[in-house]
């Protein structure tokens, strides 16, 4: 006889599996585009335009303002009707989506497709960005569209994505089952928001991530242009960066968290420190990056990165220890929207007007800049960092 359990659990385990697949399909599609940056520019616009770098940025714009926006209120209807339901056709909306972005004739019809893949992607809202999904977005969308166009790298994503959303059509919500155990909220107090908003180390260590974002978001974007600018293969540069960013921010993930914690018992302020110390010292290897020939360029390049991802455990644990637990999901949630409306949103726009109004290699010495100042941003913060977490851990007790 089939033990009680086995069956719930063998469910559990096909829904992790089909939202994995749908989280690695989601990033692999934002970062396609950045892979195919330099090939749509040259298809819509002519090689003198100093505004076009600008215009192919705001693609990714249309992406992540929509995506902000429908995020919310796609959440507010998947706890309304079923979860799998609104996965399911936000999936399919945009893979549609990536599908009309190749055949799409002219840029505003582009524009508008990134739109609805924004509008779909929304409908998932995955919690946290896939480094893997995103390296292979590099190397998938580089080497499709070196060999094909960039039209074929649009077309390749499209037929998974149709069928991953149609298969969260036969899942099952578990808020349906007859055995669900409904947990009491947390009570939540006006104070309580107030306080999170008093927060010195909740609000600095906002300001350091958003400028951390803008420097991901803009480099994820617009290396594929730098490594043309460099003279690079677009293939084989974007390929490299690929595995340079699995590879080293994976293991800078682990190595961040590792060491932040080894030094909370001797450095309160450890996760603020890790965090300021990485950014800072990612930033002369970035800047070396910049002046070094390739290939010695992809040995700085691999520390840059490295260090760069430093700070991706430490300073998110940060968030959740000074949070009180009935405002924490406010917390991350203002934390998310902050950061990406002022860091990438603006990095891609920003970042392509510099480099046609000058050059990649300004736009990134540009990067630079403000990778100091997100490493300078959590220093400041590792003084108030032990305070604030003893008052929430004490606010816990009472």
């Amino acid at each position: 006889m089939e033990p009680v359990g086995k069956r719930p659990l063998s469910g559990a385990q096909s829904a992790l599996f089909l939202l994995l697949a749908i989280n690695l399909f989601n990033y692999i599609d934002r970062q396609i585009l950045a892979a195919l940056e330099p090939d749509i520019r040259a298809s819509f616009f002519a090689a003198g335009d100093v505004n076009a770098m600008t215009k192919t940025g705001l693609l990714g714009d249309a992406f992540f303002v929509t995506y902000m926006i429908s995020a919310p209120v796609l959440g507010l209807l998947a706890d309304r009707f079923s979860r799998w339901i609104i996965v399911g056709s936000a999936v399919i909306l945009w893979s549609l989506a990536s599908g009309a972005s190749g055949l799409a004739a002219t840029f505003a019809i582009l524009f508008a497709t990134r739109i609805c893949v924004g509008i779909g992607e929304g409908g998932y809202g995955p919690a946290a960005p896939t480094i893997l999904a995103g390296a292979l977005g590099y190397v998938i969308g580089g080497l499709v569209g070196a060999h094909f166009g960039w039209r074929w790298a649009f077309y390749l994503v499209t037929p998974p994505g149709l069928l991953l959303g149609l298969l969260c059509f036969w899942q099952r919500d578990p808020r349906v089952a007859a055995h669900q155990l409904v947990q009491e909220a947390p009570r939540r107090r006006l104070t309580d928001y107030l306080g999170l908003f008093r927060t010195r180390s909740y609000l600095i260590n906002c300001v350091a991530q958003t400028l951390m974002t803008f420097v991901t978001g803009g480099l994820g974007f617009w290396v594929p242009a730098y490594l043309r600018y460099r003279n690079q293969s677009p293939s084989v540069g974007t390929t490299i960066f690929g595995l340079i960013t699995v590879v080293a921010g994976l293991a800078s993930t682990l190595f961040g968290g590792v060491i932040a914690d080894k030094l909370r018992s001797r450095f309160p302020g450890s996760y603020f420190w890790v965090s300021g110390v990485g950014m800072l010292t990612a930033c002369p290897f970035f800047i070396a990056t910049l002046y070094i020939p390739f290939p010695a360029a992809w040995v700085a390049m691999f520390f840059a990165i490295f260090f760069l991802f430093v700070n991706t455990g430490p300073s998110n644990a940060a968030l959740a220890n000074v949070s009180l637990p009935a405002v924490r999901a406010t917390a991350f949630a203002v934390n998310i929207f902050v950061v990406h409306a002022l860091g990438d949103v603006q990095a891609f726009w920003l970042l392509g007007y510099i480099g046609g109004h000058a050059n990649m290699h300004v736009a990134f010495l540009f990067v630079s800049g403000i990778i100091f100042l997100s490493g300078l941003a959590w220093l400041i913060g590792a003084k108030y960092l032990a305070a604030d977490t003893a008052a929430v851990e004490t606010a816990g007790t009472t």
